[in-house]
């Protein structure tokens, strides 16, 4: 929840639908309310920092709809346990040791396409981004913009539409 002041207004485009939604609010703003909980959203971490995963959790913690049920720090592991718990959604970082989180998300897609991806990385180019989306992501957030954009992101993403984080737009993206 949002304790210190309000942040700036800021335009944001969720892309992703035959139409983009724009809003001229802080999207945190809205799902400072929380995710609906009319469904459980199962959620697999992914990171190799155990500090960025509990920095997610804690993103995470005190939504009735979100359960995480699992982590992973490398892309291996994350292979394996999407397998056995098959999340709704994976939050996947894409530098990982060993398989990357690209190379990690492309296996996720053959063996559970129903598990929806977020990528959630340092890498803030839109370059990398748009590399990455190719692979059949559904969402794409800077670390840094996590805390107002990672609960917008899940629910966005499992209403299956793409989003993109707030720094990617204002460094250009473009849905093409």
């Amino acid at each position: 929840m949002r304790t210190l002041g309000k942040p700036p207004q800021t335009r944001v485009i969720f892309l992703g639908s035959s139409t983009a939604r724009t809003s001229s609010s802080d999207p945190a703003q809205e799902m400072d309310k929380g995710i609906e909980p009319k469904t459980i959203i199962r959620v697999l971490l992914v990171d190799d920092h155990e500090v960025a995963r509990r920095g997610i959790r804690s993103v995470l913690a005190g939504n009735p709809g979100l359960e995480v049920v699992g982590e992973s720090a490398d892309g291996e592991e994350a292979i394996k346990k999407a397998s056995e718990l098959r999340p709704d959604i994976i939050l996947l970082d894409i530098s990982l040791p060993g398989i990357s989180g690209i190379d990690a998300a492309r296996s996720v897609h053959k063996i559970s396409p129903e598990t929806r991806v977020i990528f959630v990385s340092q890498h803030d180019s839109v370059r990398i981004a748009k590399d990455a989306m190719s692979f059949g992501a559904s969402g794409y957030v800077v670390k840094s913009d996590a805390g107002r954009d990672l609960l917008a992101a899940i629910d966005a993403v499992q209403q299956g539409r793409t989003f993109v984080s707030r720094t990617l737009i204002a460094r250009g993206w473009t849905e093409n």
